[in-house]
């Protein structure tokens, strides 16, 4: 199998109908995410799996590294999915990996926002993750600045996604220009 970029192989075709029900579907998530209060979206029981993976994983590294393992692999499998499909030219599986590394943001953000708090469940211990490492690195106090950015990273890539497949779809269902003196009709007619 040839390695090729998008600009040598074309990107899968955007049907009108698919493009429109696709971005339905992403928009109701979003408005979904946008009503809930909790932080934890259904994607994340997918995500934390993940995430306590990205721990055994990347235990190789030292404490720190396993610590901050959970969130790198959560990041890393959607990020790692949307590369084989952006170098495949695979439209709705890219916008679909793309959404998932976004949307990780959100959760990412609140467990941040929580680390002097430490208020949400926690699946192994009494100290999250975000605050051992805040406290490491000296940032335990700006936890709620940080957080929130994160947050905010998450929903402008979720909408830049949803733009991007907006346009593909815009653009793949505008009719083929023919350069001048093709006929758009069949020969025989």
């Amino acid at each position: 199998m040839p390695f090729s970029l998008p600009a040598t192989q074309p990107w899968d075709h955007v049907s009108r109908y698919a493009g429109i029900s696709w971005l339905l579907a992403y928009s109701l998530f979003l408005l979904h995410a946008l009503r809930d209060t909790s932080g934890f979206l259904f994607p994340d029981f997918v995500n934390l799996m993940i995430h306590e993976a990205g721990h055994l994983f990347f235990s190789w590294g030292g404490n720190t590294l396993m610590i901050l393992g959970g969130t790198l692999g959560e990041l890393l499998v959607p990020l790692l999915c949307g590369l084989y499909f952006y170098f495949h030219g695979q439209t709705y599986g890219f916008t679909f990996s793309a959404f998932w590394f976004f949307e990780n943001f959100l959760y990412i953000g609140t467990y941040m926002k929580d680390a002097r708090a430490g208020a949400l469940p926690l699946i192994n211990g009494d100290i999250g993750d975000w605050t051992i490492l805040f406290g490491e690195w000296s940032l335990l106090p700006s936890d709620l600045k940080i957080g929130q950015f994160v947050r905010a990273l998450g929903w402008l890539g979720m909408c830049a996604t949803l733009a991007w497949l907006a346009l593909r779809t815009y653009r793949d269902s505008l009719p083929t220009l023919r350069p001048f003196g093709v006929s758009n009709y069949p020969k025989g007619n």
